[in-house]
């Protein structure tokens, strides 16, 4: 009689033990999942700011900035051309004449936290001290740095007389894909087929000075074809002349009025 007493007991107690196990916290899943949102910290966000800044420095020269990225675009000039601008993170050259890339610019600029992406003529003309920062690109190729795809796109004369100063595949000109637009540097070229089957090009920075590139009619002709949403004339200041950017605007303008064209000041020592 006592062992069937015991074992009840001992039944009960397991039972109970059992309930105890299963009984449910204080907090209900939906409580606890709550509690937990509550106690951890929140999930970084990043945003990135859309608006890309242009500071026009001097003929093909300018300054980007974007997101507190700092892009220089063919920097010459000497480091007194950027008194006031912040340290480059990502440098561009397209070529290797002396208004595209100056050796002396680089070394008086504190460029030491800079990518530099250049075609392969340029990066042979460069000292070994920037080795470790360059990207080599060739026409087509395409690098990603700070979050922006850099496309190197050709840049070449197309006149006879012409081809002289630009040869095809040796320049680039430069497609920048960054805060959800796309913007063109032409480099110096002429109205080329890979220019002008551009796609999706939201600013473009146009050239046009003779005898070195192309006259502003086949620049006009040019940006009509590929048709970007804004176009900014830049190095027209020629030999002896200076491109009439005026008549520029008006071509472009009759041709597609959708089509808004930027004129910033490129030649801020001179009355043109």
């Amino acid at each position: 009689m006592k062992k069937i007493f015991f074992a009840l007991l001992s039944c009960c107690f397991t039972l109970l033990g059992c309930k105890e196990k299963a009984k449910p916290s204080p907090l209900i899943d939906s409580d606890s999942l709550q509690a937990m949102e509550k106690s951890a910290p929140p999930a970084p966000s990043y945003k990135q700011d859309s608006e890309i800044k242009i500071i026009p420095i001097s003929h093909a020269t300018a300054v980007l900035e974007w997101n507190n990225i700092i892009i220089y675009v063919d920097p010459v000039g000497g480091a007194k051309a950027f008194e006031g601008q912040k340290k480059p993170d990502l440098i561009l050259i397209t070529d290797i004449h002396g208004d595209h890339l100056s050796l002396e610019t680089l070394q008086e600029l504190d460029t030491k936290r800079a990518k530099i992406i250049v075609p392969k003529a340029v990066a042979d003309k460069i000292p070994e001290e920037f080795t470790p920062q360059i990207d080599v690109l060739n026409n087509g190729d395409s690098k990603e740095r700070y979050e922006i795809n850099v496309e190197a796109i050709p840049m070449y004369n197309l006149r006879e007389e012409a081809k002289k100063f630009h040869e095809k595949g040796r320049g680039n000109g430069y497609v920048l894909n960054m805060g959800g637009q796309r913007l063109y540097f032409s480099g110096d070229t002429e109205d080329i087929p890979e220019m002008r089957n551009l796609k999706n090009i939201d600013k473009a920075f146009v050239c046009m000075n003779l005898p070195y590139t192309m006259t502003l009619e086949s620049a006009a002709d040019a940006v009509l074809e590929f048709q970007p949403k804004q176009v900014y004339p830049y190095h027209y200041r020629g030999n002896p002349n200076v491109s009439d950017v005026a008549k520029f605007k008006r071509l472009v303008n009759e041709g597609d009025p959708n089509i808004k064209v930027v004129q910033l000041d490129w030649y801020p020592e001179d009355d043109f």
